[in-house]
């Protein structure tokens, strides 16, 4: 039987994430998850791709707010409460452009300082409304500030696969993903297409291309070449390395660790 073995969320985009025991779905993914985001002068965003230091602040969630402190002195924190009150600014994720808030001059400075580098923090209030690819899109689904899809799932016995051709196990964490499921082979996310969980639907529609990020180490900012220079020699298609797979669904609610995960159809791509 195949069941959840995690669950994450990234509140800010490309700063650490949070493994949580209950998430719960939303219109464009878990509930915080890439709600906020750091943007440059432009207002394009920021991420470890270009700036592998994001990896070393880490988010956590409080009851009314989130609070980020530096993984390598977690007296350096700071707190952002949830109900955001600042003025609209426009913003871009590669070639999507979406209103969102500001979320103050106190967290932009701090932000900047932390990172050496000026940047504004901003979050996505409910109105701002960014869609898929309609290419892969049933019904005009939603995302947040994720790179393209509101949730990415992960097969466990994937990454134990691909950790028996490393050097140095990799954790789940450089993979970033928001479901993580045991009791399945190796990669068999590939194949499988539609699948429930509880009363929700949820239809693999894409692979998920990974980049960089994967060979930045979390709790150290330090960059190598793997796993991507080992993935790329037996995951590799049409020049891009694939791991895991990005999700559309149909339902609000909770999921929860352990809750089984229900085959439905495989995939006929």
């Amino acid at each position: 039987m195949a069941t959840i073995s995690g669950l994450f969320i990234y509140p800010i985009k490309s700063l650490g994430g949070i493994e949580l025991e209950s998430a719960y779905l939303t219109d464009r993914g878990f509930q915080y998850d890439r709600r906020w985001m750091l943007i440059d002068s432009t207002g394009r965003f920021l991420t470890q791709r270009e700036h592998a230091v994001m990896a070393l602040l880490q988010v956590t969630l409080e009851q009314d707010g989130l609070r980020v402190y530096h993984k390598k002195n977690t007296e350096i924190s700071i707190r952002i409460p949830f109900e955001q009150q600042g003025g609209e600014t426009t913003v871009t994720v590669w070639e999507d452009t979406m209103p969102a808030t500001l979320v103050g001059a106190e967290f932009d400075n701090w932000f900047s300082q932390q990172l050496g580098m000026n940047c504004r923090l901003v979050y996505m209030p409910d109105y701002s409304r960014r869609e898929v690819d309609p290419d892969y899109a049933h019904n005009k689904e939603l995302t947040s500030f994720s790179d393209a899809y509101p949730l990415l799932l992960i097969g466990q016995s994937s990454l134990d696969d691909l950790n028996t051709k490393l050097t140095e196990p990799v954790p789940l964490n450089r993979f970033r993903p928001n479901i993580v499921v045991e009791g399945w082979e190796p990669f068999a996310e590939d194949f499988i297409r539609e699948f429930k969980i509880g009363e929700i639907q949820f239809e693999a529609v894409k692979p998920c291309a990974r980049c960089v990020l994967t060979t930045i180490n979390q709790d150290t900012a330090e960059q190598g070449k793997d796993p991507l220079k080992t993935l790329a020699a037996y995951r590799s298609k049409n020049n891009k390395v694939l791991f895991g797979q990005n999700l559309l669904y149909n339902g609000n609610g909770y999921l929860k660790k352990g809750m089984e995960v229900q085959f439905l159809r495989n995939s006929t791509r």
